[in-house]
């Protein structure tokens, strides 16, 4: 008994003319699965209900021609890649040009000759396996890009907050406040994402990116001695101004990263940006250029509210936490000085949002000053 072929590709015969359908089907059983149909719409049901591989569609059919068969089996997703081969005793290039502007693959002329039909078949059967085959590699080798990209960006963003966390601890610091910082940024840019000053620059990828760099704000403080930054009382003058320098080592440190790399990209900017100009402030009070309004970079005066509310409803060696309201009423005075007055009406429009985050990533419970 001879087994069964279950892997053997099926073609469709559409033809109005039994003879045609008996000769083609004898033609191609010994070789494919055959079905048939003798008009455009019993095609298309056996095409939308059955697996069918390559279509030999008549052109000269009653009702429904074989290009408007062809053209409703390109339309419909489920058809549109299954190669369709006219059979047809028309011959002039005009009405070739219309049947494969309309999708399909190739022509037969009537009478059909054998070996020309078994060679068109099997070569577009190959083709259609082949383009089948391409497209099941390309979203394996998406979807393999797809998970290295992620495992490097997870790698990226666990050696930047292992950076981070080095310089903040040093600072009596802890790895919450790299987090309440970073979400601080991301609330308050997404709330001016609309704005008119700033809709240009905050799309949602730049906003990522001002997510990922914020971490990055002190990490000059690594090379600012344990005496200045672990000092319980005022930094006297000199000790100021050695403490100021962590904002250009910062810089510094970012810049040298973009020139071991030949260039620089948005993360790397963002990083360098704020940890140079965090500190400065709208009046030009600020360190360490004195930068005036606009001239201190978006990502800067954003973290600069998210770090000095930070700063101020945190414990530190020299002052005990402030609550939020308290905190608020301090950063509103800063309003136009410290501050670029629009950052900060999104801050007070969304400062609940941020003593949101202040309690999520809250360091000790009760540690916080607690609303009044």
């Amino acid at each position: 008994m001879k087994p069964k072929n279950t892997a053997r590709q099926t073609v469709l015969i559409v033809d109005d003319t039994p003879d045609n359908i008996t000769l083609l089907s004898s033609l191609l059983k010994d070789k494919y699965n055959t079905k048939v149909a003798t008009n455009g719409a019993t095609a298309l049901q056996i095409v939308g209900s059955s697996n069918v591989d390559l279509v030999l569609l008549d052109v000269m059919m009653p009702d429904m021609d074989g290009y408007e068969t062809c053209r409703r089996l390109k339309q419909d997703p489920r058809s549109a890649d299954i190669p369709v081969l006219f059979l047809t005793a028309k011959s002039q290039p005009e009405d070739e040009a219309l049947g494969l502007r309309l999708g399909a693959v190739d022509y037969l002329t009537k009478p059909i000759s054998p070996p020309i039909l078994f060679a068109r078949v099997a070569t577009h059967l190959k083709l259609k396996a082949a383009s089948q085959a391409l497209r099941a590699e390309n979203v394996n080798l998406e979807s393999l890009v797809q998970e290295r990209t992620g495992q490097l960006s997870l790698m990226q963003d666990a050696t930047i907050m292992a950076m981070a966390t080095m310089a903040e601890t040093r600072d009596n610091e802890t790895g919450n406040h790299i987090r309440r910082t970073q979400n601080y940024v991301a609330t308050l840019a997404r709330k001016l994402q609309q704005h008119p000053r700033f809709k240009q620059e905050l799309t949602d990828e730049n906003i990522t990116l001002l997510y990922k760099s914020a971490p990055l704000h002190d990490i000059g403080k690594v090379g600012i001695p344990d005496s200045i930054l672990l000092k319980p009382g005022k930094l006297d003058q000199e000790e100021f101004e050695i403490m100021k320098q962590h904002a250009i080592r910062g810089r510094d440190t970012i810049r040298q990263v973009e020139e071991y790399i030949g260039g620089s990209n948005g993360f790397l900017t963002y990083a360098r940006e704020i940890a140079h100009s965090h500190q400065e402030k709208w009046d030009g009070s600020g360190y360490p250029e004195n930068l005036v309004g606009e001239e201190i970079p978006l990502s800067a005066r954003l973290m600069a509210v998210a770090d000095v509310y930070d700063a101020l409803i945190s414990p530190r060696i020299y002052k005990p936490p402030f609550s939020h309201s308290e905190a608020v009423a301090i950063m509103r005075d800063g309003r136009g000085s410290h501050f670029d007055p629009d950052i900060l009406d999104a801050f007070i429009e969304i400062e609940t949002r941020f003593a949101e985050i202040a309690r999520q990533f809250n360091d000790v419970e009760g540690e916080q000053g607690s609303e009044k």
